[in-house]
């Protein structure tokens, strides 16, 4: 009997909701056979995992450490809704880290209010600015730009370690990382929840981006040609032009990673700041559906995820458990969206040689 795969037809919502789901619960149990193999009980690290993220500073750490990873989510998920891989959401995050970071520092003295709104902009500026190093050669010569916006992360990230080890390193600090920014330049936190108030324009972000792609004419377009790129030049749209909005878009938002970790969390940049963010922004967004209104709490899982890494090394478990964790729901994530979109067929028995 042989056995091929057929693309499907129809993909019900079931469908699409319980696949993430089960890729997460069978990277668990594959992570779960590792721990037991080291000598640790899986059932005991995933308790304590959950226990410190079910307590009140537990579920406020989780999401300042998911705020980055949502906006990347968000990004990398607005670039694949017209099949753009964007993998360069962690430099784009580090340019916005520093654009914005040079102004608030180094920029013109303003009104907070205005000097906050202008961090704001140079953060997106930087993102999108990072992402056009790509979108050109992508939009003229169709350039593969998952190549080119995964290789233009070293390039961001290593200016980044120079500015922090060199010219913008804090005086007198043995850490590479600049001095903090003012605090009138800070976003305030909601009440005494000890959480910054950047979540509210992640969450505003999320479902500005799900109309965008639900109500308007450019989300059609892009949804359009995502399917067919012939069949919307055809229509007369204009692809390379939509090419190179998207991806700058999409670099836009990894920027606003840089905005709310310098205006809103730790108030300076530091070396290697997005700490591959980024690439877990792709885990995100597959898992999400590329529902932008569902990258939020996928990305707070993941929040939750990094915070709990320390908690299990009071087991005796090694910290980087956490990292094994998300590379193997990456993996099993993947694996889920291929039988998401196709299905295993039988194609007839094999016929016996003579």
């Amino acid at each position: 009997m042989n056995i091929r795969f057929r693309k499907r037809t129809y993909v019900s919502p079931l469908r699409r909701i319980l696949t993430p789901v089960v890729s997460v619960l069978a990277a668990m149990v594959f992570c779960g056979v590792f721990l037991a193999l080291l000598g640790h009980d899986p059932l005991a690290v995933y308790a304590k995992m959950a226990r410190t993220v079910g307590s009140r500073s537990g579920v406020t750490r989780s999401i300042q450490a998911g705020i980055p990873l949502m906006l990347t989510g968000l990004a990398v998920s607005f670039g694949y809704r017209m099949n753009l891989n964007n993998i360069g959401a962690d430099g784009q995050y580090a340019l916005g880290a520093l654009f914005c970071a040079g102004f608030a520092l180094y920029g013109p003295v303003m009104p907070p209010v205005f000097k906050i709104i202008c961090m704001f902009l140079m953060a997106m500026l930087g993102g999108a600015a990072a992402a056009l190093i790509a979108a050109v050669p992508k939009a003229r010569w169709d350039v593969n730009e998952t190549i080119l916006t995964m290789m233009l992360n070293y390039v961001f990230l290593y200016a980044m370690d120079y500015l922090m080890s060199g010219p913008w390193k804090e005086p007198g600090q043995m850490v590479a990382q600049t001095k903090t920014i003012k605090e009138k330049y800070w976003l305030p936190n909601l009440g005494s929840s000890g959480i910054n108030s950047v979540l509210l324009i992640v969450i505003a972000l999320a479902v500005v981006m799900f109309f965008f792609h639900t109500r308007t004419v450019w989300g059609y377009r892009m949804e359009v040609i995502r399917h067919s790129p012939r069949a919307a030049q055809y229509a007369g749209m204009n692809v390379p032009v939509c090419t190179l909005l998207v991806l700058c878009a999409s670099g836009a938002v990894a920027g606003l990673a840089g905005f709310a970790q310098v205006a809103g969390i730790i108030h300076r940049v530091q070396a290697n700041l997005p700490n591959g963010a980024g690439y877990t922004g792709i885990v995100i967004a597959f898992l999400a559906g590329l529902n932008p209104l569902a990258v939020p709490l996928v990305g707070f899982l993941f929040g939750a995820l990094q915070i709990s890494a320390v908690a299990v090394q009071l087991t005796g478990v090694p910290s980087q458990v956490a990292t094994m964790i998300q590379g193997s729901i990456m993996l099993f994530v993947v694996a889920g969206e291929f039988f998401i979109r196709y299905e295993p067929v039988r194609t007839g028995a094999a016929k016996k040689e003579e």
